[in-house]
């Protein structure tokens, strides 16, 4: 299975998402310091979920951290996430 793909399943699990995009930006960090030539491993995430009301913006990133722990230790290098409760609009 593949690093996005695991990412998908582990945030469509942990968060029931209303909305979820996974974009593998590790085509733009080629050559840059944790870059491997097969790639994936760095991803843009932006997720849309009602586990994430009421939470600050840090909270939010370590929820979703957490959830990927596995993968931030091993082979994503990067990850930038977008965590929004349904209704907000969309800040990084």
């Amino acid at each position: 299975m593949s690093v996005k793909s695991r990412i998908e399943q582990k945030l469509t699990q942990a968060f029931q998402p209303e909305s979820l995009s996974i974009d593998d930006e590790s085509h733009r960090h080629a050559g840059h310091a944790g870059a491997r030539p097969e790639g994936e491993t760095h991803f843009r995430v932006a997720l849309v979920s009602a586990a994430f009301a009421g939470k600050s913006r840090i909270e939010r990133h370590r929820m979703v951290n957490q959830v990927l722990s596995e993968e931030l230790a091993g082979p994503v290098h990067a990850l930038a996430v977008t965590p929004s409760a349904p209704g907000e609009a969309a800040s990084g």
